[in-house]
């Protein structure tokens, strides 16, 4: 994405490419047959030979055995012990997209295996991310026995100790943030944690992934206890729920498992999607056949996430757990609304902090703290910031006494640890290396700042301040064929860990531009070299128009564009260069 205002100069944005060299002929020999492009995409994902790649394309993944993950044992003991017993359990969750489907998928599997269970989402103004003391007071007046967190609690050390040794809960801690210098005391289940082998390297799973394999593990272990010896309902039911917060929360997708469970999800949303998935696919104008993890990232989890950073998460909640669609509609319906007022308040936090700012260029790290910058959306400004500028971006809502903030960074500086050599300064934080969340007195807002600051510089240097593309491979435009997509697809579902490829031309000629979209936010070109001409829609780079060369390097990927019943292939632009 590109950013242009007033205060900025105008010119083409500088970032390295880093092409890689194509592959000799014996790096392309063990391939045997597949399409150079695609086994040139494999190899630098370090899938060298036809046998491993045709295991990663067709996701031919098994499943590590549940119980070998640290605590679930325990906890499946302990839940099980729960459901005989008929004690109250709740499902304390997150309000982001991966909560909020780690939520819903252990309340339905809870629930099918007989469950007196209901849920607990706090209020992400009024209570901030993961357990507060508060919100604890009030489950154990409401005579909660067990409260069982997904995607949160793993930092939540005092408050773990609070609910256990002060209001006498069962606690079973499930999460997939990094751990911190301790670590809750009882039941944990986390593979991130110190003395956790599940699956070896197998460490990476979204918050709703290890709901899953808790799901998996308790329908196991009563099927193993039941006379049928089957479960309620097949586990792989709940795969739709576990691929959306695996998608929309960032988590490597070049992991096994991970490219596993979305996969498997993918193909259960196109053949039957729950009826909550179906409304908002609707209010999104996708069918759901043709859910990617694209759409998925792009359409299906920010409107989930509207509901918790603009209102209430348990919109999202009620969505996802409708049985029936006419019962799930208005929860989609209102779901939509929150997504176009989270999308023009998110413009307008981002003017306001660059105005503030100046040029965040100057800065190794970008800090914007302000009273009207709305809670819920200072995650994404900061990561408008951080994709625009290429360095880590801190955004505050500042508050009357107490200030809560959301952090992106590049892959080069890893701002959880940041925010660990500042904790003496914080109240609460946690995250993982590229996302984290804080909240802080006003007193220490300006240290904070300056620390922070003070770590980037000392961390990063200039030419880590330079945004880096990674190119797959140098192609001619006579390469870019149906055929090409459709082997490049087979890659998906892409994502951080395994992006979409990049390919690039040199020395194109700009034989047509203009601007395109609102206010002229983008930019259509036609290129051409030698051989052929194509499209090329640039998003992001109307601002640019008028300092564009007439010869071009373009990094690109290349796509289908449907357009009033027409497909024609197009080079979607991720970056230009000027050449002579």
């Amino acid at each position: 994405m590109s950013i242009a205002t007033s205060s900025i100069p105008i010119s083409l944005p500088v970032r390295r490419w880093r092409i890689a060299a194509p592959l000799t002929a014996a790096q392309y020999a063990p391939f045997r047959g597949l399409n150079p492009i695609l086994a040139a995409v494999l190899s630098r994902r370090g899938l060298n030979d036809h046998l491993s790649a045709t295991r990663f394309l067709q996701g031919e993944i098994t499943l590590a055995d549940p119980f070998s993950m640290r605590g679930v044992p325990e906890a499946v003991t302990r839940i099980r012990q729960a459901i005989r017993k008929r004690e109250s359990i709740v499902v304390y969750g997150d309000f982001d997209a991966d909560g909020v489907t780690s939520t819903t998928l252990l309340v339905t599997a809870l629930r099918a295996l007989g469950a007196d269970v209901r849920f607990y989402i706090p209020n992400r103004v009024d209570e901030g991310y993961g357990l507060n003391t508060d919100a604890l007071d009030k489950l154990r007046q409401a005579k909660a026995d067990l409260v069982i967190t997904v995607d949160c609690g793993i930092r939540s050390v005092a408050e773990v100790a609070y609910g256990t040794e002060q209001l006498g809960l069962d606690m079973i801690v499930t999460d997939h943030h990094s751990v911190g210098a301790d670590i809750p005391a009882g039941i944990v289940i986390n593979p991130k944690q110190p003395g956790c082998r599940y699956g070896e390297t197998e460490n990476m799973l979204a918050g709703v992934g290890v709901s899953y394999r808790l799901s998996d593990a308790l329908f196991r272990a009563a099927a193993a206890n039941s006379r049928s010896h089957q479960p309620p309902f097949p586990v792989e039911d709940l795969l739709d729920l576990a691929a959306i917060g695996t998608v929309a929360d960032l988590v490597p997708m070049d992991h096994g498992e991970n490219r596993a469970l979305v996969m498997r999800g993918l193909a259960r949303i196109a053949q039957s999607p729950r009826p909550g998935l179906k409304a908002l696919l609707d209010v999104s104008d996708t069918l759901p056949e043709a859910v990617d993890a694209q759409v998925i990232g792009f359409r299906l989890a920010p409107r989930i996430n509207a509901a918790g950073r603009l209102a209430s998460a348990a919109t999202a909640y009620k969505l996802l757990m409708a049985t029936t669609y006419d019962e799930a509609r208005p929860f989609a319906d209102e779901l939509q609304r929150l997504n176009v007022q989270r999308q023009e308040l998110t413009r307008h936090a981002q003017e306001y902090a660059i105005n503030v700012i100046g040029d965040p260029r100057r800065v190794p790290l970008i800090f914007a703290d302000s009273p009207d910058f709305p809670q819920g959306i200072v995650g994404l400004v900061a990561g408008r910031l951080t994709e625009a500028f290429f360095r880590p971006a801190v955004v505050v809502q500042r508050g009357p006494e107490e200030s809560h903030g959301s952090c992106r960074s590049t892959e080069n500086f890893h701002i959880t640890e940041a925010l660990d050599e500042c904790a003496d300064l914080l109240l609460r934080h946690g995250g993982h290396a590229q996302a984290a969340g804080f909240s802080v007195l006003n007193d220490n807002l300006d240290a904070l700042r300056e620390r922070l600051v003070a770590i980037a510089g000392r961390k990063l240097s200039e030419t880590d301040l330079i945004p880096v593309i990674n190119i797959d491979a140098e192609v001619r435009l006579s390469d870019v064929t149906l055929d090409l997509i459709n082997e490049l697809k087979r890659l998906e579902p892409t994502g951080h860990g395994n992006r979409q490829p990049i390919l690039c031309v040199r020395r194109l000629r700009v034989i047509e531009k203009r601007v395109i979209g609102s206010g002229g936010a983008h930019l259509k070109l036609r290129v051409a070299d030698a051989d052929c001409e194509f499209e090329a829609i640039a998003f992001g780079w109307g601002a640019f128009a008028d300092v564009l060369p007439e010869r071009v390097n373009i990094a690109f990927q290349p796509e289908i564009n449907e357009w009033q019943g027409q497909k024609r292939l197009q080079l979607n632009v991720q970056d230009i260069q000027a050449t002579g």
